[in-house]
């Protein structure tokens, strides 16, 4: 019976068939653990018409169902914890917005009155509907999105159906501890309240290396693989699974001889994690005395604590969109701004705090439901939007200044691309500083304004930067899905995204080439920098600075500690050379053992 397969089954000595899953990585490690499978509550929606003097009793139950979910996001909100990741809170918020906007708050009701249909029929018609709408989006982030809509939808469903997920309580202390959940998607929500709960890992079907999942799993530093299509199929409940974080592959009723080689895995990474803790105070210099600044990419200003802990020399990349995202009241004002902005420059005790001005639009809409375009990514999105709304930018850019008066500040401008882009936002910048002076507020009358290279016009057109800017830092992730045009979080285009791609390693050598000999600091920001593989590719394109997620900062240490830009450059010389993708491949894991 299959309620009786899970006593059949121990670790390693399981009489059912091992079978492996193939999918994106997203979060590195190893998790050892039992499934937990999340059904969807969609499949147990049952359809049935119900008559006229019924109808609004139904509407009813529909109503206090969202009610309720409300309520539930709003206790999942205020009990937050406090070393929750940022992205956790601003998510919540984003579903909120959801079940409050009138395609789902307001449709589903008149699809009872006017089809007679039942609350969940009826909320299940109109989700269907939208997701179709969302599948019609030429932007495949935008398309992904819909995953968003549908997790508000799951949670009111099983709301409806009286089958609200919990999980194990008592009983089986060895589940609890090992717990890896299995889902066809899981939102940020839900991932909260397994985190009391000893949840170490998971996988879902669907997902990107930048979908929200993976986002999250990243700043819970969990084990976790996504895209595995059919996994939430193949796999049933209490089968036991390993998760290899780094290959992307989930083995599930591993042999005894394939769980105690995980095991051993996860030991010498645990030793590793230990040892790198060493490493906080030691400075980052390669082998040959070569001093490299680490710096740590933040959301909100709690993360400036994370981003000390590790040692990092500064903030590098302050996302300062995420205060503008899930609010009530839409824009903040230049105060809130700027008290989120001092803290953040207060927290890193005199270390550089570079913020960057508003890169809203593509796959940071302030408001889902404002997003028209076509193709976002090809919009009105971070500078473009900032030049168009001037009020917005320069209340923003007033309140950059001014927290420029606490520490040590720069402005990063990002996706510029033209001359005229780049004179007006220094104008607007110099339009601040009267305003702030006028006001007699105090402000660093020097603070240094760079720009982001993540776009490759602005990559093959660099002299126009280097003499008006302080300083360039390039982000990868969008410079890559321009260059390839790949969506980023679209998995079933994921293996085209490549970040040794000989045009996108041209763009980055040239960049870094174009800021050294101005004599002006470059910075890499994106995935790339965090990524230990890549390390030394980097250092030995020339690049000094590297900017992360403070988790990342301690192993990229180790890495520079270990390198020789002596015996390294050279063979990056030979890397930059080629044009061939698997001769690069190799070349770059050949640098890792040099």
């Amino acid at each position: 019976m299959p309620g009786d397969r899970s006593r059949l089954r121990s670790p390693g000595g399981a009489p059912v068939a091992s079978f492996t899953l193939h999918g994106i990585p997203v979060s590195r490690g190893i998790a050892i653990g039992r499934a937990h499978k999340l059904a969807p509550a969609a499949l147990d929606v049952q359809h049935y018409l119900v008559a006229e003097e019924l109808l609004e009793a139904e509407v009813r139950r529909l109503q206090e169902a969202l009610a309720q979910v409300h309520r539930e996001l709003q206790t999942l909100w205020n009990e937050l914890p406090k070393d929750a990741p940022t992205e956790l809170g601003a998510f919540i918020d984003v579903h909120a917005l959801i079940l409050s906007d009138p395609m789902i708050s307001e449709e589903p009701l008149d699809i009872i009155r006017t089809r007679h249909y039942n609350a969940e029929w009826a909320l299940l018609t109109q989700i269907d509907e939208l997701s179709a709408q969302f599948d019609e989006i030429e932007d495949p982030y935008l398309r992904e999105r819909k995953a968003d809509i549908q997790q508000v939808a799951e949670r009111v469903l099983k709301v409806l159906l009286g089958t609200a997920q919990t999980l194990p309580v008592s009983g089986d202390d060895d589940f609890q501890a090992q717990m890896i959940i299995v889902a066809h998607d899981i939102s940020p929500a839900d991932m909260l309240q397994f985190r009391d709960r000893s949840f170490i890992g998971f996988v879902t079907d669907v997902g990107g290396q930048n979908s929200h999942t993976a986002i999250v799993a990243r700043s819970l530093d969990i084990p976790a693989a996504v895209g595995m299509a059919g996994a939430s199929t193949l796999i049933e409940q209490d089968d036991w699974l390993i998760i290899d974080g780094d290959a992307g592959v989930v083995i599930a009723n591993p042999s005894a001889l394939v769980l105690e080689q995980y095991r051993e895995r996860q030991a010498v990474a645990a030793r590793a994690r230990k040892k790198l803790g060493k490493l906080k105070k030691t400075p980052a210099i390669t082998k040959d005395g070569t001093q490299i600044t680490l710096l740590a990419n933040i959301e909100l200003p709690d993360d400036c604590a994370a981003a000390m802990e590790a040692g990092a020399n500064g903030v590098g990349l302050f996302r300062s969109e995420f205060l503008f995202m899930g609010r009530d009241s839409r824009i903040p004002s230049e105060d809130e701004q700027f008290e989120q902005y001092k803290r953040a420059v207060q927290a890193m005790k005199g270390r550089p705090v570079t913020i960057r001005t508003l890169d809203i639009g593509a796959d940071k809409p302030l408001d889902q439901s404002e997003q028209t375009a076509l193709n976002p990514a090809l919009g009105l999105r971070a500078i473009r939007y900032c030049l168009a709304e001037p009020q917005i930018f320069l209340t923003q850019l007033r309140a950059i200044l001014r927290a420029s008066a606490f520490g040590k500040v720069r402005i990063l401008i990002p996706m510029l691309a033209h001359a005229f882009e780049i004179d007006q936002s220094l104008a607007m910048i110099e339009q601040a500083k009267a305003a702030l002076r006028e006001r007699g507020e105090k402000f660093d009358e020097d603070v240094d304004v760079g720009a982001m290279i993540e776009i490759p016009a602005a990559a093959l057109a660099l002299p126009m930067f280097v003499k008006r800017m302080d300083f360039l830092s390039i982000g990868t992730n969008d410079l890559i899905q321009y260059t390839l045009a790949i969506d980023r979080v679209d998995y079933e285009v994921a293996h085209l995204y490549n970040p040794l791609h000989p045009a996108v390693l041209q763009l980055i050598s040239m960049t870094i080439a174009a800021g050294h000999k101005a004599g002006i600091d470059v910075a890499v920001c994106g995935e790339m920098a965090g990524d230990v593989k890549l390390t030394r590719l980097l250092l030995g394109m020339g690049l000094r600075e590297f900017s992360m997620h403070p988790a990342q900062l301690l192993s990229v240490k180790q890495e520079i500690l270990n390198s020789d830009l002596a015996r390294i450059m050279p063979q990056t010389r030979k890397i930059m050379r080629s044009m061939e993708p698997d001769v690069i491949a190799d070349a770059v894991e050949q640098l890792q053992l040099m």
